[in-house]
C-alpha cells in the first residue's frame, strides 16, 4: 500500500505539525451529509459538533459560551477574573433561552440616561431593558430606546422617567420560539420583543434584526445541553488552594465540565485538585493538562481525568516553545497522547494550531474527539472586546495569548505556576485579528469543510475513522516544503480567498 500508517510515521524520531503531514484519499459510498461527527467531549458528555472554544480572556466568555452550546459545541469560560465575575457569566449561560439574544442590554429604572449613553456607545445599540434590578430574571419594569432618551436635556435623568412602561410593550411567552417571535415582530410592527414567564420576570429579549440574522445563517441544528435542558457550559479553573472555593461557587452556579488550565499540566498540584474534584463534586467532569507525551498522559488519567487537553506551544500567540524549549509538534502530540489515551476510553482535545477546516479534520483523524480553538474564533462577535479601527482602517478585535504579559497582569501567570516569581516571563504575545463575523457563520462553514474532509478520508464517522486509523488503511505521508507550498493557492496574478 501507499504511504504509511500513522503508527509509522509517527514513530521515527521526528515531531511533526499538522501542514507536515497529508492524508491519502479513501473510497467513498456515501453522500457528505451522510457523515456524523458527533462525539465525546469527555467520558461523560456527548456533543453534536466537535468545536469547543479555549478559555481565553479575549475568547471565551457568556455570549462565545452560549453561541457553541447552541451550534452544538460548547464553550469554556476564562479565569483570568474575579470569582463573582466568572459566576455571573456562568449564570448568564445557564439562564439563557436558545435561539434569542445573548448580549442583551439591562438596566434599572434608577440608572440614568448617561448610563444608557455609555452602553450605546461600548455596545452599539440603541436601547436598554428596564427591569427592576437591572438583570435577567428580575421583573420586566419597561423599554428605553434612543428616541425616548435622544430629546431629554438633563443626562441625569433617570430611566424610570422616559421608558415605555412594560404595560404598553408587545411581550411573549417564555415558551416562544424563534419562528413564533418573528410572527410576533411581524404581527404588531414592533422592532423589540421582551419574553416574560408567568410572573413577568425577563426571561429573553430579541428584536427584528436579530431575529432576521438568525434565521438567514445556516440551521444550527441541535444545541448541546446538560441533563437540566440547559445550555452545557465549561469553565476553567488553577490548581491553587483558593481555586477550590472557585470550584465549589461554580459548581453551585450550575457548571458542567471545569477545565484545569495549565500549560504543564503533569503536576503534583494538578493531581491534587483532581483528586480534590472528584471526591468533593463526583457529578463534575474535569479535562486535565495540557499535556503531549503518553507518559503525562499516564499520570493524569490515573488521578481520575474524564478528558486531556493536549499541546504546547502551537497556538499562534504562544511563544512556549520558543522560551522555555519544550513542548511538541502538535499532530504528533495528539497522535501520541490519543493512542495512549484511548486505551483507558478518555477523550482528547486538540488545542492549538488550528488554522482552517482541514487542520480540524487532521485533528480528529489522527486520535482528538474535539478540537478546542482560539485564534479561529478570536475576532468574532461574540468573542469578549469591543471592535476598534486599525490605522489602516480594517476592523479588529484584541487578541493576546494567557502567557502574554498583559494577561499575566490581569492574574494569568497562575496557569504558568508563577504567581509568585518577580520577573514574570512572557509565554505569548498580544495583538489584534481582523473581523471575522459571527461564529453562526463560521461554525456551519468550518462543520461542513469537516464533512467533506471525511468523505474524501471515506470515513462516516468518529468511530468509523478511529477503525480506518487503528487498522492501518488510513494513509498518510510527510509533505515537503515545496508540497506544502503546492498544496496552497499559488502561480495567480491575484486572487480573493472567500471561504463560503
Amino acid at each position: 500500500m501507499d504511504g504509511y500508517d500513522a503508527a509509522k510515521l509517527f514513530t521515527q524520531g521526528v515531531c511533526y505539525t499538522y501542514d507536515d503531514v497529508i492524508f491519502h484519499p479513501g473510497h467513498i459510498d456515501f453522500s457528505v451529509d451522510e457523515v456524523s461527527l458527533a462525539t465525546h467531549l469527555t467520558k461523560n458528555i456527548e456533543i453534536r459538533v466537535p468545536l469547543i472554544s479555549s478559555p481565553m480572556d479575549t475568547v471565551t466568555e457568556a455570549d462565545m459560551a452560549i453561541g457553541m452550546a447552541q451550534l452544538g459545541g460548547c464553550g469554556f469560560i476564562h479565569y483570568n477574573c474575579t470569582l463573582e465575575e466568572q459566576v455571573k457569566q456562568v449564570k448568564k449561560v445557564k439562564a439563557h433561552k436558545v435561539g434569542f439574544v445573548s448580549n442583551t442590554v439591562v438596566l434599572k429604572p434608577t440608572d440614568t440616561i448617561s448610563d444608557l449613553s455609555q452602553v450605546r456607545q461600548v455596545k452599539g445599540v440603541d436601547y436598554a431593558i428596564i427591569t427592576e434590578t437591572g438583570s435577567l430574571g428580575s421583573k420586566l419594569m419597561g423599554l428605553v430606546t434612543a428616541r425616548d432618551a435622544d430629546f431629554v436635556d438633563d443626562m441625569q435623568s433617570a430611566l424610570g422617567t422616559v421608558m415605555v412602561p412594560a404595560k404598553e410593550l408587545v411581550t411573549a411567552d417564555s415558551k416562544v420560539n424563534l419562528k413564533g417571535a418573528f410572527d410576533l415582530l411581524k404581527q404588531s410592527k414592533k422592532g423589540k420583543l421582551p419574553v416574560v414567564d408567568a410572573h413577568g420576570n425577563l426571561v429573553a429579549f430579541t428584536t427584528l434584526e436579530e431575529v432576521r440574522e438568525a434565521m438567514s445563517c445556516p440551521p444550527p441544528g441541535e444545541p448541546s445541553l446538560s441533563k437540566d435542558g440547559r445550555l452545557l457550559c465549561g469553565a476553567a479553573v488553577g490548581t491553587r488552594e483558593h481555586d477550590k472555593e472557585r470550584i465549589k461557587r461554580l459548581v453551585e452556579a450550575g457548571i458542567d465540565v471545569v477545565i484545569l488550565d495549565s500549560s504543564q499540566g503533569d503536576s503534583i498540584y494538578q493531581i491534587r485538585m483532581i483528586e480534590f474534584i472528584k471526591r468533593e463534586f463526583p457529578q463534575i467532569e474535569v479535562v486535565a493538562g495540557n499535556v503531549v507525551t503518553a507518559s503525562q498522559a499516564h499520570r493524569l488519567i490515573q488521578a481520575g481525568a474524564d478528558a486531556l487537553r493536549v499541546g504546547m506551544g502551537s497556538g499562534s500567540i504562544c511563544t512556549t516553545q520558543e522560551v522555555c524549549a519544550v513542548g511538541r509538534g502538535q499532530a504528533t502530540a495528539v497522535y501520541q497522547v490519543s493512542r495512549y489515551a484511548s486505551k483507558f476510553g478518555v477523550p482528547v482535545i486538540a488545542d492549538g494550531g488550528i488554522q482552517n477546516s482541514g487542520h480540524i479534520v487532521k485533528a480528529l483523524a489522527l486520535g482528538a474527539s474535539t478540537v478546542m480553538c482560539g485564534s479561529v474564533f478570536s475576532g468574532t462577535t461574540e468573542a469578549p472586546g469591543d471592535y476598534l479601527v486599525a490605522p489602516d482602517g480594517v476592523r479588529v478585535k484584541r487578541y493576546r495569548g494567557m502567557g502574554s504579559l498583559d494577561a499575566m497582569k490581569k492574574g494569568s501567570d497562575t496557569r504558568y505556576l508563577g504567581s509568585d516569581t518577580r520577573i514574570k516571563i512572557a509565554q505569548g504575545v498580544s495583538g489584534t485579528v481582523k473581523d471575522k463575523g459571527s461564529i453562526r457563520r463560521l461554525i456551519p462553514y468550518l462543520v461542513h469543510g469537516a464533512r467533506h474532509g471525511f468523505q474524501d478520508l471515506g470515513a462516516r464517522s468518529l468511530p468509523h475513522l478511529k477503525q480506518l486509523r487503528d487498522s492501518g488503511m488510513m494513509r498518510l505521508e510527510c509533505r515537503s516544503g515545496a508540497a506544502q507550498k503546492e498544496g496552497g493557492v499559488h502561480d495567480m496574478h491575484s486572487y480573493e480567498k472567500k471561504l463560503w
